[in-house]
């Protein structure tokens, strides 16, 4: 084919570059520094919330409240920490079209309001015992970090942001990115 014919549609050369807004990492790998960031912290404080209230709640008297407090807490510890070891490993950014921030939003969204019935039914069953009021205290303080957690996601998931990662950008002949664009 003659150099001089190439498809107009296409340009003649184009540029990748790497931002922070999403992409694929070339393999994976651990990273402890994620513990350190704020989503990394309120995973750690949801998991330990999960397990102590679980076992809080194993020490209550058989009943249909404490029952329920055992399978959200442990329901919740068991994701968190898959989701905690995902983003541990940078396995987050094989998958970059999954909408992780979109779900992760959801998943706390709705282990916040389980967290609320939980904690209310375990509450309002076991005022005399106080393994009933400790499963009650832990499970409303695991409310109030799976809330947190969900604003931070939405506001993340509205922002156009990715869960974690660089993106990829193509960019043709010609165009051009200030500074501080990413």
């Amino acid at each position: 084919m003659d150099p001089g014919m190439q498809d107009p549609g296409f340009p003649g050369q184009h540029t990748t570059t790497t931002g922070p807004m999403g992409g694929m990492a070339p393999n994976i790998h651990f990273d402890p520094t994620y513990i350190k960031t704020i989503p990394g912290i309120l995973k750690a404080v949801q998991l330990l919330l999960n397990l102590i209230g679980y076992i809080c709640a194993m020490v209550c008297p058989d009943h249909s409240s404490s029952n329920w407090f055992s399978f959200v807490s442990m329901t919740a510890f068991w994701v968190t920490g898959i989701l905690l070891v995902l983003y541990l490993m940078h396995i987050l950014e094989r998958f970059p079209m999954v909408p992780w921030l979109m779900l992760e939003f959801g998943y706390c969204a709705v282990f916040t309001f389980f967290y609320l019935t939980c904690a209310s039914a375990t509450a309002a069953s076991g005022a005399d015992d106080p393994a009933f009021g400790a499963a009650a205290f832990f499970g409303f303080a695991a409310m109030i970090a799976y809330g947190v957690d969900t604003f931070f996601k939405f506001k993340a998931w509205r922002g156009g942001e990715m869960a974690q990662g660089s993106q990829q950008v193509e960019m043709g002949q010609g165009d051009m990115v200030s500074p501080g664009a990413y």
